[in-house]
């Protein structure tokens, strides 16, 4: 049977008490902080009614939903494509043939070393002068595309490292080739596994689309400042923004919990999979 253990040994009871000690004090300490920061809000009229009554009016709702729609557009098409491309890549870093894990080695290595926004603006500024005319949505897909396939690559290649040999021997023992037990019976496994981790990389691709805001691609916080100047309540409309922001990815974060506490029942140790790093996963026989 195959484990995947995580980095670092278990909290003993000493460790754990301290752990919820600094929890606890943790929390008070940003509660503390938040009630002074509502106290000042308050005490300069941020939190007045008619400050918020546009913003929350019927035409206000409809701007931050145009919004939301378009942040979660363009989220979905680069976590679809960034998830495409990175199974190619991880497969080709875990190819028989040198020149094709050189390549797909290349490009994981160079584009997880580029900031996804610096990609955004080569998107919509680079790719025009070189004569190919993309629209401030696909600049904005194709910048998250090129980092987050990376990231997806490794988190991939993990999964498919912690499966135990036996599964792609077993393959080839009924006649598959190598090709074929990849894609039908390895890669499935993998990407059962490390869903969790798919779908917290997910997150992160879901908060980068607010980098749309540099090129102007109207995505929700950018339709936040539009309600806001509109309304002479900029303040507001950016706490609105981050409060979808948190309740959106909060309800993506409790999905990715759920599909870990149920890959640990499942296979009895759920894997830990810090994305970006080599060797993901520590595999034991």
């Amino acid at each position: 049977m195959t484990t995947v253990t995580a980095y670092g040994d278990p909290l003993g009871p000493r460790g754990r008490r301290r752990a919820l000690i600094a929890s606890v004090v943790g929390g008070l300490v940003l509660l503390g902080l938040l009630a002074i920061a509502i106290g000042k809000f308050a005490s300069a009229g941020q939190l007045d009614g008619e400050r918020w009554d546009e913003l929350l009016s019927t035409d206000g709702a409809q701007a931050f939903w145009r919004g939301l729609r378009a942040t979660l557009k363009a989220a979905a098409a680069a976590v679809a494509l960034s998830v495409t491309v990175g199974t190619v890549m991880a497969l080709g870093r875990l190819s028989q043939r040198r020149v094709v894990r050189a390549l797909a080695g290349t490009y994981v290595q160079l584009f997880r070393a580029l900031p996804s926004l610096l990609l955004i603006l080569f998107g919509f500024f680079g790719l025009p002068a070189l004569g190919i005319d993309v629209s401030k949505y696909w600049a904005l897909v194709i910048g998250l595309t090129l980092y987050n396939s990376a990231i997806f690559a490794e988190v991939i290649r993990a999964g498919v490292l912690s499966l135990p040999r036996g599964q792609a021997e077993a393959a080839y023992a009924v006649g598959m080739t190598r090709g074929q037990a990849q894609r039908l019976v390895v890669l499935p496994q993998a990407v059962s596994r490390m869903l969790p981790s798919l779908v917290a990389q997910g997150v992160v691709v879901l908060k980068d689309t607010s980098y749309g805001f540099v090129i102007g691609y109207e995505e929700l916080l950018r339709t936040g400042q539009f309600a806001g100047e509109s309304t002479a309540s900029l303040l507001q409309a950016y706490l609105i923004v981050a409060i979808v922001y948190v309740a959106v990815c909060f309800a993506l974060s409790q999905l990715a919990r759920w599909l870990e506490g149920r890959q640990a029942r499942r296979y009895g140790h759920a894997a830990v999979v810090a994305p970006g790093v080599e060797d993901l996963a520590v595999v034991q026989r």
